[in-house]
């Protein structure tokens, strides 16, 4: 983004016209910072002439002239510019941030959730739409979908409230949005602001070369001497995976643990507590005892009956064998450093490696030489061909936001063109953590035919290059890719009428079905064959190492397991308070998940400041979508395992079925349209050694 274009009093805000770009893709280096701000409000003057047209059209309400008007059937020429701006913008505060756009998120946070309470709460509108709702034409199943998504997203935001209730929830809302964007910028900036500086060599003991080059390098650019380790997980983990020195180790571990917790302006204790009273009350104003019952009734799980009983299935039938993984890291530190010393949370990672080393001499570092990324992205690109048949090629003159990001154009196996995909690997300082895939622009067909293809972007935070080294990747940070590629995919072969129902909109304990499926050729050999080779010698990897791949694959499952319920539990308990949350975030959050944490836990760590899945992510009351959805991929997998995993027929009911029918009919509908039955857990549980085959 180049914040000098003002200065040309010539210039035209890209936003507003054909972008002129190939595929129309987003002219990144034209767009200066007034645009935003300029754009968003053209955007709401635009939305609100085109909801006059509908509310002032004389003409009797129907399904073609009020709801598909309201999605939007966009021709090739007409762009939706408040969409147009907000996902770009929206992607530029999670991957390439600035104290200036941080400022303008929360100047134009409220000014747009006004406007979005505008369009649901305008009682003209929804009344044609309510119309339209119990009268209408015979409509096709996605037509159907739509026409109740439209009904019930005005209900679910405050249509049927009298003027008294409307006004309290447009309060509650604006609220809402600015403290979410609040918490999301105190992460990033207390995560960004820790760096452990090391100049005494000795310090390093233990670390890998990988370890050591990084956090050189991390120095280097920070213009200081010897290692700096941060918080982002690429320096984060192999630290205190190998380093020898424990009060380092325990340095990192709470600086990671307690973030947002310290008396500062980034604690999100505070806003959290708010954060959890406000949805409850929002959910409470729509006619629901808690905001867990309000987003429930769009997911698979239905209720919290059902959540629970999942989770306290994986309970039961995980936590024996999680407290076995437990013991053995405990007594392999005893042994390694007498019978008196007592496991620490920053010991975990650690002893866990020795354990690991001993059982299946494996470890991560043994595997990066051969998880060259640009080998590794050939790999996964090669799935994709091989499952799908669709190719992938660079194209550089589709502008990026970054240098590190890299545009592929994305073609058909009939070698049509089908999307683009922006990849963007590396961590950064304006770049939040974790891992996402995300869109500039989604998929839609036109009343003319015309399939108008997305731009999908994945975003992850794996381990960078450094003067000696290539990017090598640990198998973990191959999976998070194959996940992330996975969504991108769901993205790609999006292939619906309505922009609203395409891709990834679906039900969020669906969403992470086909991501979350993609894992599991990880460790599949046939798969690691086609890319796996030595940054330095071409060598394939062993087949001895990937024997041990496979034999470790469920080293500390159990406990992996018991890891993502306790999150799930402690999700559900905020939201499902039926009450005032008045009580001290740190000790109701180690009561709210004992039962799955079988660790140690110390007083003054929290979780929960810094969840933002739950807080600023969209997952409140869905946490638990990982395991739902873990169900699911593991079934579906199976079917793969059962006919051949690169199987072309089976993909490709798969991509008809799952990926490319987005939201348009109900999840458990196509996914037993593509498995022939509905998912049981036994899949699940063999994948994971739980029960024999």
């Amino acid at each position: 983004m180049n914040e000098n274009i003002k200065e040309n009093s010539k210039h035209i805000n890209p936003f507003f016209h054909p972008y002129n770009t190939p595929h129309d893709t987003v002219p990144f280096n034209q767009i200066a910072l007034e645009d935003y701000e300029e754009a968003f409000m053209e955007g709401i003057k635009r939305d609100n002439e085109e909801i006059d047209k509908i509310i002032n059209n004389p003409d009797e309400p129907t399904f073609d002239n009020t709801i598909v008007h309201e999605d939007d059937e966009k021709g090739p020429h007409y762009y939706d510019l408040l969409d147009r701006v907000s996902n770009v913008f929206s992607c530029m505060l999670s991957a390439e941030t600035n104290d200036e756009l941080d400022a303008l998120a929360q100047k134009m946070s409220p000014i747009l959730t006004k406007h979005a309470n505008d369009v649901s709460l305008n009682p003209k509108l929804f009344e044609r739409v309510r119309k339209v709702y119990e009268n209408h034409r015979e409509l096709t199943p996605e037509e159907q979908m739509l026409l109740n998504n439209s009904y019930d997203g005005f209900v679910r935001s405050g249509a049927l409230l009298d003027e008294k209730g409307k006004e309290k929830l447009r309060k509650l809302t604006e609220e809402s949005s600015i403290l979410t964007l609040q918490f999301s910028q105190n992460l990033l900036k207390d995560t960004k602001a820790f760096e452990l500086h090391i100049t005494d060599e000795k310090q390093l003991e233990g670390l890998p070369d990988s370890a050591k080059e990084a956090a050189a390098l991390c120095a280097k650019e920070k213009e200081k001497d010897g290692w700096i380790f941060t918080l982002d997980y690429p320096s984060y983990s192999p630290f205190m995976t190998y380093s020898t020195q424990r009060e380092l180790r325990k340095q990192m571990y709470m600086a990671r643990n307690t973030l947002c917790t310290h008396d500062n302006k980034e604690n999100n204790l505070d806003i959290c507590k708010r954060l959890i009273n406000l949805r409850r009350e929002i959910a409470q104003l729509l006619g629901h005892e808690t905001y867990a019952d309000y987003v429930l009734k769009h997911r698979m799980a239905s209720n919290a009956d059902h959540v629970y009983k999942l989770l306290n299935d994986l309970i039961e039938a995980y936590k024996p064998t999680a407290l076995q993984e437990v013991e053995s890291i405990k007594q392999e530190a005893q042994k390694l450093e007498g019978k008196d010393f007592e496991l620490e949370p920053w010991d975990f990672s650690y002893y866990s490696h020795k354990l690991q080393m001993e059982k299946y001499n494996l470890d991560a570092e043994m595997l990066r030489p051969y998880f060259e990324l640009s080998k590794v992205i050939k790999g996964v690109f090669g799935l994709a061909t091989k499952l799908y048949g669709i190719t992938f090629k660079e194209n550089k003159d589709i502008q990026v936001y970054h240098p590190d990001v890299k545009a592929y154009e994305v073609f058909d196996k009939d070698g049509s063109y089908l999307a683009v995909l922006y990849a963007d690997f590396y961590p950064r300082k304006g770049k939040q953590g974790g891992a996402w895939m995300t869109e500039f622009k989604g998929q839609w067909i036109t009343k003319k035919g015309e399939n108008s293809r997305p731009h999908v972007s994945v975003v992850t935070n794996l381990t960078k290059p450094t003067a000696e080294k290539p990017a090598l990747l640990t198998l973990s940070e191959v999976e998070t890719f194959l996940h992330e590629f996975g969504h991108s995919l769901h993205g790609m072969f999006a292939n619906t009428r309505f922009e609203s129902l395409s891709g990834t909109n679906v039900w969020w304990d669906f969403v992470e079905l086909p991501s979350q499926f993609m894992e599991n050729y990880a460790i599949e050999k046939d798969f690691l064959r086609t890319f796996a080779f030595h940054y330095e010698t071409g060598e394939p990897i062993p087949d001895d190492l990937i024997e041990r791949i496979v034999k470790s694959r469920n080293f500390l499952a159990a406990y992996g397991c018991l890891r993502q319920v306790s999150f799930g539990l402690l999700d559900m308990a905020y939201y499902t308070k039926k009450e005032a949350f008045d009580e001290d975030i740190i000790p109701f959050e180690k009561k709210a998940w004992e039962k799955a944490i079988i660790t140690k836990q110390l007083p003054n760590t929290c979780m929960t400041v810094q969840f933002g899945h739950i807080m600023a992510g969209g997952y409140a009351a869905g946490y638990y979508s990982y395991k739902w959805a873990e169900v699911l991929d593991a079934d579906a997998f199976s079917v793969f395992k059962a006919n051949g995993i690169f199987n072309q027929e089976t993909a490709q009911r798969f991509r008809d079925n799952i990926l490319s029918k987005g939201g348009t009919e109900h999840p458990m509908t196509l996914y037993k349209r593509f498995r022939g039955q509905e998912p049981t857990i036994d899949a699940l549980l063999k994948r994971n050694g739980i029960i024999k085959s």
